[in-house]
Order: structure tokens, then sequence, then C-alpha cells
């Protein structure tokens, strides 16, 4: 299995961490990040069980850049689905599908889970990858968020994530550049640059690129900007 993270944003109940601890024992997972949470007392322990030692240990930190440091692919969750083709940062991957497609990953993946009232924000959401949502009936979508996060952790569990490594960390920063630069030799309207290179991180992210595509992508943007650098010519 890839080293799975998984990350807490702003929690407000000590007992859905300590649920949360208690599901990541059950699943083999022992990596817990706290991000600004509420203070974590005995409620917690109690409802921890045998995953006591992980609220020992969980990193509490004050930034999600903090808490994701380290990871290849970073993976944020919703239960607020928007099916306009615009909004890409609403645009989910449903849990199982997500467990397929990273099954030949074996990078350290972090999980973003957000506060029970709001979720993630909006901002926090567009650094995220990938987005993972967890199906449910459209008449009360929300599940709890130790809940929500212990389907997802079943479903990673279930999925086997143990296969090869794909795209390095510092590779995925490279093309994400690449594909600015294009964008702006390309003359692609300024204003449209940032949901055009969300949407392409979240396509991306489903995708979980190996290093042959990279390999592939890279060479087809660096000779699409020296093709458009080479027609402009020297100013």
């Amino acid at each position: 299995m890839a080293h799975i993270r998984i990350v807490v944003v702003g929690p407000k109940f000590e007992g859905n961490v300590g649920a949360i601890a208690r599901s990541m024992a059950n699943f083999g997972l022992d990596d817990l990040v706290l991000v600004n949470p509420c203070p974590i007392g005995d409620d917690a322990y109690r409802r921890a069980k045998h995953g006591s030692d992980i609220l020992d240990d969980a990193k509490v930190v004050d930034t999600i850049r903090e808490a994701v440091e380290g990871c290849t692919l970073i993976v944020g969750t919703s239960g607020v689905i928007t099916s306009g083709d615009k909004n890409c940062a609403r645009v989910p991957l449903p849990v199982r599908q997500f467990a397929e497609k990273v099954k030949d990953y074996e990078e350290p993946i972090a999980i973003l889970f957000g506060r029970e009232d709001i979720g993630l924000l909006q901002e926090e959401l567009e650094k995220c990858d990938l987005l993972v949502t967890v199906p449910t009936n459209d008449v009360y979508p929300i599940l709890n968020l130790s809940h929500a996060a212990t389907i997802v952790m079943y479903e990673l569990f279930d999925g086997k994530v143990n296969q090869p490594a794909k795209m390095e960390e510092s590779n995925k920063d490279l093309l994400f550049e690449s594909f600015n630069q294009l964008m702006i030799e390309g003359d692609y309207p300024e204003h449209r640059r940032h949901d055009t290179e969300v949407l392409f991180r979240r396509m991306m992210g489903r995708a979980v690129v190996t290093r042959y595509e990279y390999n592939v992508i890279m060479g087809v943007f660096n000779d699409a900007v020296k093709k458009i650098q080479g027609k402009r010519g020297p100013l």
C-alpha cells in the first residue's frame, strides 16, 4: 500500500478526530496530521480505542502546506458536487474510482478532510491535485466527518494501493510550470489562466500520470513553446 497521510483541517469536535484515529488503526494507517484543530482531550481518546497511539503521534500544524509536505498527490474531499463544467474545483471523482486509479501508485498521498460545518474552502480545494467524494442520496448528501473518512480509508484499503511509483513530485511541478509557460507564450487570455491551470491540475490528478506519459507531455509542451518563440522571432 502507498503511504497514506490523513489530514483533518479545522475539526471542531474532538470525538470526530478520535473516531478517525480508530478507523486509521482498522485500516493500517498511522500518519495523522491536524490543521488548527480543536483541543484534543478525553473524548477523542475514548473514541479512538486502540487508535490512541495514533492520536499521541498526530502532528499539529498551522497550514495545509505544512500538512502535505513530502506528499506527491494531494487529494481533497467534499460532499458538495457541482454539475457545471466551469467550476472545476468542485467536480469530484467518486471514491471507488479514485481507489482504482491509485492502485498502481506508490508515492505518498495526502487526503484532506474539511471542517464539520463547511468542509474545505474553495481556495483550499484549488490547491489539491484531485477532488474525491463519497456518493450519497441527493436528499441528504453530507456525511459525518469521521464516517466519510472511514469510507475513504476502506475503499483505499480494499483497492490495495501497492504498485510501482508514478510521476515524481518534482516532475509534477515542472509539468505545471511548462503548461503555464505554454499558456503565456501562446497568448492565452490572462483572466482565464488560473481556472485553466486548476482544470489541468485536476485532469492530471485523475489520470495519475506515469513517468513515460510525463515525458511525452513535456516533450509536446516544450516543442510547442519553441515553435511559438521561433515564429515570433527576436524582439
